[in-house]
């Protein structure tokens, strides 16, 4: 099972969408995935369909509780595609996790099941705390959204120097498997201009989809749906495919490394 974690520290660049709708078409493809909702505002568990009152297990009994992921895993309403839900008690996890052994390792941990799925998917909260590190320290790589604006570049500075750390201190093979341009305007100059500078640093790490900003990704979650199911037509859909066709040609070269 590859483990990919999608995350960046500052908030509103589309991390939750893209973790919605990356496993949802690697879903699609056959890929047997699990998703994982690691924020405590469980967007992630909202926008797959999975009301509050039907989480029963959360990713909270499985980092302070120990419980297995098996027992946690629910099936949503795609074929192909389970998920472990956030609810409101993952807001204390930062806290009790400090007094706790091994307090940046217990995902992985958990992960390190037999687990029948192809992929995992951890959608992270918007900080770098405990739940980030844990879900840092269990993955294999790391897809980075970036919003197209100039504070976007400060905050993967911060982000790149903290993989850096989790690398030396905590996990040696973590990888990142690309960084994906959220929230493109093509009538915004900034848009451009962050675009080539960040391909300019970061060259072919840079996927080479954007996603553009798009009302249709924004109207999903309240349906309680993927995109790729609430209008598989629009652009927004349409640039998540590519970027899942992408992802997969870099996940497959990583299996073939492994």
């Amino acid at each position: 099972m590859i483990r990919i974690a999608i995350a960046n520290q500052k908030g509103g660049v589309g991390k939750t969408t893209t973790a919605i709708n990356i496993a949802t078409a690697l879903a699609a493809t056959g890929w047997k995935a699990l998703l994982i909702d690691l924020d405590a505002q469980g967007n992630a568990s909202t926008g797959i369909g999975i009301e509050a009152a039907n989480r029963e297990k959360s990713t909270y009994d499985v980092l302070i509780d120990s419980a297995p992921i098996g027992e946690c895993a629910q099936a949503t309403r795609i074929p192909n595609l389970d998920i472990v839900p956030a609810t409101v008690d993952l807001s204390g996890a930062e806290v009790e996790l400090v007094g706790v052994d091994n307090r940046t390792d217990r995902l992985r941990g958990a992960l390190h099941a037999d687990l029948p799925y192809d992929i995992c998917v951890i959608d992270c909260p918007p900080s770098l705390g405990l739940l980030t590190l844990n879900a840092l320290t269990a993955a294999d790589t790391l897809l980075v959204p970036l919003q197209c604006e100039f504070f976007a570049l400060e905050g993967l500075s911060q982000l790149l120097q903290t993989v850096e750390r989790v690398q030396q201190r905590f996990n040696p093979d973590l990888g990142i498997v690309g960084i994906a341009l959220t929230m493109f305007d093509r009538r915004n100059r900034l848009t451009d201009q962050v675009a080539d500078d960040v391909r300019s640093c970061l060259g072919g790490l840079v996927f080479d989809t954007t996603i553009p900003r798009n009302v249709r990704l924004s109207e999903a979650p309240s349906h309680g749906m993927p995109a790729l199911i609430y209008d598989h037509n629009c652009a927004g859909s349409r640039a998540y495919m590519a970027l899942a066709r992408e992802l997969i040609g870099r996940l497959s070269d990583l299996r073939k490394a492994a």
